[in-house]
């Protein structure tokens, strides 16, 4: 499994914007699994197990670097998105 997980559902509107963003990612070299989670149940229960903390996105888009634990959740800029990607 890869570090950086991007959890989304094919219909959610905010995920699209954020698909985006993330191919960009992926097209610089930045090595991001995507998980669809509204029609891949096994993908929404993981996506639940890794969504814990003292605050819980509780929905997608949801990312989360496994290297540093560090989440995002809902839409964000590409700035913000490839510091999370870079671990910081």
């Amino acid at each position: 499994m890869k570090n950086l997980l991007f959890f989304y559902g094919l219909e959610c509107e905010y995920c699209r914007e954020m698909n985006k963003i993330i191919d960009q990612l992926i097209s610089e070299g930045y090595d991001i699994e995507k998980l669809e989670t509204w029609h891949n149940k096994d993908n929404e229960e993981m996506m639940v197990n890794l969504d814990k903390g003292d605050d819980p996105c509780g929905g997608v888009p949801f990312l989360l670097n496994q290297k540093t634990g560090k989440t995002i959740c809902g839409k964000v800029s590409y700035k913000k998105l490839k510091k999370w990607a870079e671990g910081e």
